[in-house]
């Protein structure tokens, strides 16, 4: 029973926290925006215009929903709400934190650790594209259909490489588990010359290339610049989005948001350690483990705010891809990179050993 309760808690803070990130992601890109454009940003609703996210959600409740005569009204409303979906429930599988020790008993701070969260993941990801198809398609309109059929065709391009860069980090830990990742870069040696720390045997010391093959794949499943070609304005007047209001609409930006919070949460445990950080150990022996437990979410959330607004500088960096330039680079470019990597992965465990 207390399991059960912590678990219930834990899930409704991850909600609340999933969906403050993703609000106020919405605030610190304009801010970020108007940084990088030498300008002021959101300044009126309230101090530094922190209540903006406030208001643009209460605009969404507000606007009016409205329903093309001739759309699938069933799929029309699915499509935001499976994309909604997906991106929340991939939280599930990340490993938040160290344990939290509460009335003697140990809690992980993980919804559901299941051996295989990398598969659950990466299998989440592939389903979520339905939400874009089938909002493309039930619009019932040749912009929408055409910015679907982009989003569909790009987000299964890059989800091959994605695999691929994944193959590489599996070999290396032996285990599908996030929360065994995790764990796996919190010891150990770098490159075997280098003292271990204590906290810091991330895999990107060993992976750079997966790494950033995974980030622009994880660039372009998010939609984010310069891969923003299913909702690109110039072309497609919003793509998929064309003829959604109100809720709906923002169900599917909100779900943009969610899913860079997600994918860059993933990123962190993948190739930065996960909740690990220096002096790990040192904090559980001399402070206790529920100081180091609360330390770890601290720092994992550090490490994916950093990464979101790095995603953020990117967008207003990089010019947009064209459509031939994009499927280039994911099938020419990344997948025999990933290729060679894993190759190179694999004969460097078989000669020196994981």
């Amino acid at each position: 029973m207390e399991l059960l309760t912590f678990k219930i808690i834990l899930v409704l803070a991850l909600f609340l926290l999933a969906l403050t990130i993703a609000a106020y992601s919405t605030w610190a890109e304009r801010k970020v925006a108007a940084i990088m454009q030498d300008r002021i940003g959101p300044n009126r609703s309230g101090p530094f215009g922190l209540l903006q996210p406030l208001a643009d959600g209460g605009k969404f409740f507000f606007k009016e929903d409205f329903t093309p005569q001739h759309a699938e009204k069933f799929l029309f409303i699915l499509g935001p709400s499976l994309v909604m979906f997906i991106s929340l429930i991939t939280g599930a599988v990340i490993p938040w934190g160290k344990t939290l020790n509460i009335g003697g008993t140990s809690f992980d701070l993980q919804v559901a650790n299941i051996d295989v969260g990398v598969l659950f993941i990466i299998g989440m990801a592939s389903i979520g594209v339905y939400g874009i198809m089938i909002g493309g398609w039930a619009s019932n309109n040749k912009y929408s259909l055409l910015g679907a059929i982009r989003a569909s065709s790009q987000m299964i391009s890059y989800e091959l490489a994605m695999g691929l860069s994944l193959l590489s980090i599996i070999m290396m830990t032996g285990s599908l588990d996030l929360k065994m990742i995790s764990e796996v870069q919190a010891t150990g040696k770098i490159w075997g010359f280098i003292p271990a720390i204590s906290g810091i045997n991330w895999n990107i010391l060993y992976q750079p290339l997966a790494f950033l093959i995974f980030f622009v794949a994880a660039l372009a499943e998010t939609n984010r610049h310069p891969f923003d070609l299913p909702e690109c304005e110039s072309e497609l007047v919003t793509g998929y989005s064309t003829e959604y209001s109100s809720m709906k609409l923002g169900l599917y930006m909100f779900g943009e948001y969610v899913n860079m919070f997600i994918s860059n949460a993933f990123i962190v445990v993948l190739f930065f350690g996960g909740y690990n950080y220096p002096g790990i150990d040192w904090v559980t022996q001399n402070w206790g483990e529920n100081a180091a437990g609360i330390l770890s979410i601290v720092a994992f959330l550090t490490k994916t705010i950093v990464g979101i607004l790095i995603f953020m500088w990117i967008r207003w960096t990089l010019p947009r891809f064209r459509y031939d330039q994009l499927m280039h680079l994911g099938w020419k470019t990344l997948i025999p990179l990933a290729l060679v990597n894993l190759m190179i992965t694999g004969a460097v465990i078989l000669a020196f050993g994981n």
